[in-house]
């Protein structure tokens, strides 16, 4: 029997080379690699996580930074209950790009998902975004805030747990349900006809690929 109770689907954004691919390794695996390919496309992964009596699949999507990609990560923003929007905070530019991603994640996601802003590779000295100046984008819209280091691991599992936490809150108080899938092995009926709004999952297909 599959051991968990919810599917949660997040996608990352971001603009190229921000290290959206490397978080989601560093999470997934602990692992870093200085040399990594960026991707094509879009790549996913799975972990189990525990949060509170529950314990819930994370399906991470990893998308593409490159302009060229866009109409591509937009079809995979359908059905996701959080959005991780990266930047590096070394690169200004990066930072510059973020009201674009926003704007896609708010036209192409439905009103409650969670939203966290990731400012990465704190481990870089040469800064050109300061902790307040992503702080401050942050609070202008409406987003959580967390920073981040892939090659030293620092706050990465906290980025992808708090998400996880505030999208288990809004499922619990009924805010968040279309876009979260239940596997029905570990749902009880009771569960199911209170949450009729779920996704149902069959356990044999819940980790295919797709962008619903």
């Amino acid at each position: 029997m599959t051991d968990y109770s919810y599917i949660f689907k997040y996608i990352v954004v971001g603009a190229m080379g921000v290290g959206k691919s490397s978080l989601l390794t560093r999470f997934i695996e602990d692992k870093f690699y200085p040399e990594i390919s960026h991707t094509i496309g879009v790549e996913f992964a799975t972990k189990i996580v525990d949060i509170l009596k529950d314990r819930v699949k994370l399906q991470v999507w990893d998308t593409a930074g490159q302009e060229r990609f866009r109409a591509v990560t937009r079809s995979y923003y359908r059905g996701a209950s959080a959005v991780l929007l990266v930047y590096d905070t070394s690169r200004r530019g990066t930072y510059n790009q973020l009201e674009t991603w926003l704007n896609d994640a708010k036209n192409y996601t439905d009103q409650n998902v969670v939203m966290f802003l990731i400012g990465n590779k704190t481990d870089i000295s040469d800064r050109q975004v300061s902790y307040e100046e992503g702080l401050d984008f942050a609070k202008e819209n409406n987003l959580e805030y967390i920073e981040t280091s892939a090659k030293t691991g620092d706050n990465v599992e906290d980025a992808f747990l708090q998400a996880a936490n505030h999208v288990y809150r809004l499922v619990k108080e009924g805010k968040l349900t279309r876009n979260v899938s239940v596997n029905t092995k570990r749902i009880t009926k009771k569960q199911m006809k209170s949450n009729n709004n779920y996704k149902v999952v069959d356990e044999k297909s819940s980790n295919k690929g797709g962008c619903c």
